[in-house]
C-alpha cells in the first residue's frame, strides 16, 4: 500500500478501495494513521484532507493513546516517586516528593477507579514540576536563541507536547516532566521556534536545528513516548 509522510503524524497509510466514495482518514490500532479513498482518486485529496483536519486528528491521536499504568515504585516525573502500603483505607496523597498510596489488603493498585486516583494525585505533581521548571528553561532558551512569545501555560488534556499560538502564546503539556531533559529542551525550541514560523516550512526547520542540532533524533525519541498521564 502507498504511504505519505506527514511532519506532525508521521507516516500515513494509503488503502484504496472500489467499495470507498470518499476520502477518509482514521487512527490504526499502531496508532497511525490510514486513509482510504476511491480507486481512482489523486493522493492530493489525502493531503487536503489532512491539512483541513488536523484539529480534529489531535483528539482523535489523543483518545487512542493509553493512560499510563502506575505500578509501586516508579518515578513520576523529575523528583516524584510512587510508594504502597498498606492501609485499613483507600487513600492517595502526596507527600514531599513521594506519592503514597495507601491499599487496603484486599484492594488490586492496577483496579480502574484506584488508578484514577493515584493519576489525580500525578498530575497535581507533574503540574507543580512544569511549573518549577519550564517557565525558567524556557525563558532561558529564549534568550540565547533570540526569541520572543508572550506568555507561557499549561496543559494536561491533549495528545500534543506544545503549541504556540500567533499570539505567541506557547501552551506546554505537564507530562513533559516524564521526559529526558533533551527531549524537553527539543519540545521547547520547537515551540520558539514557532514564533518566527507558524508552519513546519525548511525555514521553520532550519531555526529548530540552529537551537538543537540534534533535533531529527530527538524528534525521532520523541514519537516513542506518550504524552498522557
Amino acid at each position: 500500500m502507498p504511504i505519505i509522510h506527514d511532519k506532525e503524524f508521521g507516516k500515513i497509510t494509503i488503502r484504496r478501495s472500489a467499495k470507498a466514495t470518499q476520502v477518509k482518514l482514521r487512527v490504526a490500532p499502531d496508532g497511525t494513521l490510514r486513509a482510504s479513498l476511491p480507486v481512482y482518486a489523486p493522493i492530493f485529496l489525502v493531503k487536503r484532507l489532512l491539512a483541513n483536519s488536523r484539529a480534529e486528528l489531535r483528539e482523535l491521536l489523543s483518545d487512542s493513546l493509553p493512560d499510563t499504568t502506575y505500578e509501586p515504585g516508579m518515578r513520576i516525573g523529575k523528583s516524584h516517586s510512587l510508594y504502597v502500603v498498606a492501609g485499613s483505607q483507600l487513600e492517595v496523597k502526596r507527600q514531599g516528593q513521594k506519592i503514597i498510596v495507601k491499599l487496603p489488603a484486599n484492594n488490586d493498585i492496577y483496579d480502574p477507579i484506584i488508578q484514577r486516583e493515584i493519576r489525580k494525585v500525578a498530575q497535581a505533581a507533574l503540574r507543580l514540576e512544569a511549573k518549577s521548571y519550564l517557565p525558567k528553561r524556557l525563558k532561558y532558551l529564549a534568550e540565547n536563541l533570540n526569541h520572543n512569545y508572550s506568555t507561557i501555560r499549561f496543559s494536561h488534556a491533549s495528545g500534543r507536547w506544545g503549541s504556540c499560538s500567533s499570539q505567541g502564546t506557547i501552551s506546554l503539556n505537564i507530562a513533559l516532566m516524564k521526559l529526558p531533559f533533551e527531549l524537553i529542551d527539543y519540545v521547547l525550541i520547537h515551540e520558539l521556534a514557532h514564533t518566527k514560523h507558524l508552519n513546519h516550512s525548511p525555514a521553520f526547520w532550519a531555526e529548530v536545528e540552529r537551537g538543537d542540532p540534534n533535533y531529527v533524533r530527538h524528534r525521532r525519541a520523541l514519537k516513542r513516548e506518550n504524552p498522557t498521564i
